[in-house]
């Protein structure tokens, strides 16, 4: 599998293409270096007071006169959350705030709706065409084909990029002490909402009775319910978004709502060949792994990608300032790299408490990164990825194919990938703890166990 990575340059980024097949992706030494030369923030403790306002304030955001209502909508906010999402969008905020050139303006009307009458831009994307839409054949010129990296040079026709050298002396620099806007604050709110609203909804298609070790929104309220209450929760979070007052803000999150609905249905999509019970070809294999790279992107890193780069927006930060880009990269490859680990912690535990037993993709028709991987190995696995595990002992037999496979290490490795391009793409902004705590991060995901 390949996995396309932004690689810094004096003049600027590019692409380059690595095969990381077996081999494990390391950290240069250079970064290991500066690691131990600097101790690491703690990513939570920088923002917690900012956490702890969000989590109380979703109260008063999601709070219905429908008793029933009230406690669905609220359902997934009162129990222990990772909160990795409103993280990004705290630490990008205070690695950022201050470098942008409109960040004044921004600090004087953080508060106060914001709005162009301009007709002609109202069809007119403020976000670069492959950050905001997937392919479209009907609209081929505002759209791009979804491809696995991203490159930090925009499209042509978005300005260029600047990207400040090293000793170059600019007329903003970061705020110091970090500043964070309200409007900030309250997106870390808003996708984190987005991010209940699709749970809630998951967990009806997937019919899960379980939501880490306790009882999912449709065991607990039904079905009907559950997707009231996401329903709900999407109409809170766009009013508030409606409300930040900034045009392209609004633009990226009701993008990413899109890119859930569409993520999902793609994850739906059957892997198809012309002889079913012979090898994969190379280009089946190839088209299995597009879509299952596309729908990650879709299902997690759409919303932490696109939560990102709109906190930089929202400090300031004008088209062709790379922190929009820097910003968008960290998130886009971070989100891939979390949900490669999910799902190879689906083989690795068996725990039924943890609400996600051994095999449970499986069990919902799922092939992720370790099966793709396995299938290279075990062409018997071919037949079983066409039926989508639906006879019985398909799911038992995949199992134990893959764990018996090096698709669970080779998949680490690929993840491992992401995560360090995630890192890589950090390079342009000035030192902080922000910053540092943002790298932090890109080795916890890596490392978390559930």
């Amino acid at each position: 599998m390949r996995v396309w990575q932004v690689t810094p340059l004096r003049s600027g980024f590019h692409h380059s293409i690595r095969n990381f097949g077996r081999r494990r992706w390391i950290f240069s030494e250079s970064t290991k270096a500066a690691s131990q030369i600097r101790p690491k923030p703690d990513p939570f403790a920088l923002v917690a007071p900012q956490l702890s306002r969000i989590r109380d304030e979703f109260v008063h955001l999601l709070g219905s006169a429908h008793p029933g209502l009230d406690d669905i909508a609220k359902y997934y906010f009162l129990r222990p959350s990772k909160q990795l999402r409103p993280l990004l969008i705290l630490l990008f905020s205070q690695a950022t705030n201050g470098l942008g050139k409109g960040w004044h303006a921004k600090k004087r009307t953080s508060d106060q709706a914001c709005r162009d009458g301009h007709a002609e831009y109202l069809d007119h994307s403020l976000s670069r065409s492959d950050v905001l839409n997937d392919w479209n054949p009907r609209i081929p010129d505002k759209t791009t084909l979804f491809n696995s990296g991203f490159s930090l040079h925009p499209p042509q026709h978005h300005s260029a990029l600047h990207i400040p050298s090293s000793n170059s002396v600019t007329s903003t620099s970061l705020v110091s002490p970090p500043v964070i806007l309200p409007t900030q604050e309250r997106l870390a709110q808003i996708v984190e909402m987005v991010h209940a609203a699709s749970l809630l909804h998951d967990d009806v298609i997937d019919e899960s009775p379980l939501r880490r070790g306790t009882a999912s929104a449709p065991e607990a309220f039904g079905n009907k319910l559950s997707v009231l209450g996401g329903n709900f929760v999407l109409g809170r979070a766009s009013t508030a978004l409606a409300r930040l007052g900034d045009p392209e803000a609004t633009e990226l999150i009701a993008s990413v709502i899109a890119n859930l609905v569409e993520g999902e249905i793609l994850q739906m999509q059957e892997v198809h060949s012309a002889e079913r019970d012979t090898p994969a070809s190379p280009s089946v294999v190839k088209n299995a792994w597009t879509i299952y790279l596309q729908k990650t992107y879709m299902k997690t890193a759409s919303l932490m990608a696109k939560g990102a780069r709109a906190a930089v927006v929202l400090g300031g930060c004008a088209e062709g300032e790379v922190y929009r880009e820097v910003a968008y990269a960290y998130g886009r490859n971070l989100g891939i790299a979390f949900q490669l680990v999910d799902d190879i912690l689906d083989y690795e535990s068996a725990d039924d408490a943890l609400g996600k037993p051994g095999g449970a993709d499986l069990q919902l028709g799922l092939t992720t990164g370790p099966a793709l991987y396995a299938w290279e190995e075990y062409p018997e696995l071919g037949p079983l990825i066409y039926r989508k595990f639906n006879q019985p002992g398909d799911v038992e037999l995949a199992r134990d194919l893959v764990r018996k496979s090096s698709g669970v290490q080779r998949t680490r490795g690929l993840a491992l990938a992401y995560a360090n391009q995630a890192r890589r793409v950090l390079e342009p902004l000035p030192d902080s703890d922000a910053k540092a705590a943002l790298e932090v991060i890109t080795e916890r995901v890596i490392k978390r166990k559930s």
